[in-house]
């Protein structure tokens, strides 16, 4: 039995992937204001099909030659076991009548097939285009929880894929930018001028500066809540804050858990802020 439960197997490894979908379930979920039976089957399927993903990378490492073939056991189990769990959770919502948003897991597909190819070639790794587009996947589940909740379709679920997205995108440029200023030598930083600092931290200050323009206008325009710029103001401050603030000599887990904190912050504030009634 111990070979079926190998942790790097059946649990993802890159830790600060799990913000990335549990982020946008909360989002939904609370912003549909109502937890029912179908949300739960929601939730388990989604994150079923999170998880998967793992045993499948390691499937594929094995038939590559990057694994032992050994590994194709514990991978097909847990392959099993997931696939399982997300066919009976999805089953159970389209009993219940929400068949419709299996439409949304359409994108994921060959998003899905890309990553895989790329941990064939063995190139999965900082590629950030493909994270960027992973995470607007990933980000489907806002809207989707969110239709559950509110019972039907509403064009309200599309602001918060898009936002849960915009946050998730910026916040991996951001995460990007730390990394790159961590790799520098005490020397190689000390010679770097100001100017230097906020040229390397030029694209993710456009991410979150876009983010929180167009949240700040859109809720001038009564379009969405009005407060909800808030979250991505938290979001840009931490980036203006990281380019003042060089990451030179930190280990990587006080970057993610920075990181993870700032994102938590963001869901909290968004959530509150999304629920604030408002005047259209």
């Amino acid at each position: 039995m111990e070979q079926y439960l190998k942790k790097q197997i059946a649990l993802p490894q890159d830790h600060g992937t799990w913000v990335f979908i549990i982020s946008p379930l909360l989002v939904g979920i609370c912003a549909g204001g109502e937890f029912t039976y179908a949300t739960f089957n929601f939730i388990v399927a989604a994150m079923s099909a999170f998880m998967i993903r793992q045993p499948m990378a390691a499937a594929v490492k094995a038939y590559s030659g990057r694994r032992p073939k050994t590994d194709l056991v514990p991978a097909r189990f847990w392959l099993l076991v997931y696939g399982s769990i997300a066919a009976l959770a999805l089953l159970g919502l389209i009993l219940e009548g929400y068949g419709y948003i299996l439409w949304l897991a359409i994108p994921g597909a060959p998003v899905f097939v890309w990553h895989l190819w790329l941990v064939s070639k063995r190139s999965e790794r900082k590629q950030i285009g493909v994270e960027i587009i992973a995470t607007g996947v990933l980000s489907l589940t806002a809207p989707a929880a969110y239709w559950i909740g509110v019972h039907g379709y509403d064009a309200a679920g599309w602001w918060l894929w898009a936002f849960t997205w915009m946050q998730s995108a910026a916040s991996i440029v951001y995460a990007y930018l730390r990394l790159e200023q961590r790799e520098l030598t005490p020397n190689q930083a000390s010679v770097k001028t100001r100017s230097e600092w906020w040229r390397m931290g030029v694209r993710a200050l456009m991410y979150t500066s876009f983010n929180l323009v167009l949240s700040l206008g859109l809720g001038l325009s009564n379009l969405i809540p009005r407060f909800i710029f808030v979250p991505f103001l938290l979001q840009w401050l931490e980036t203006i804050w990281g380019i003042n603030h060089p990451s030179v000599g930190w280990k990587p887990v006080k970057i993610g858990t920075r990181q993870l904190i700032v994102s938590i912050l963001w869901t909290v504030l968004f959530i509150i802020f999304w629920r604030i009634p408002w005047t259209k």
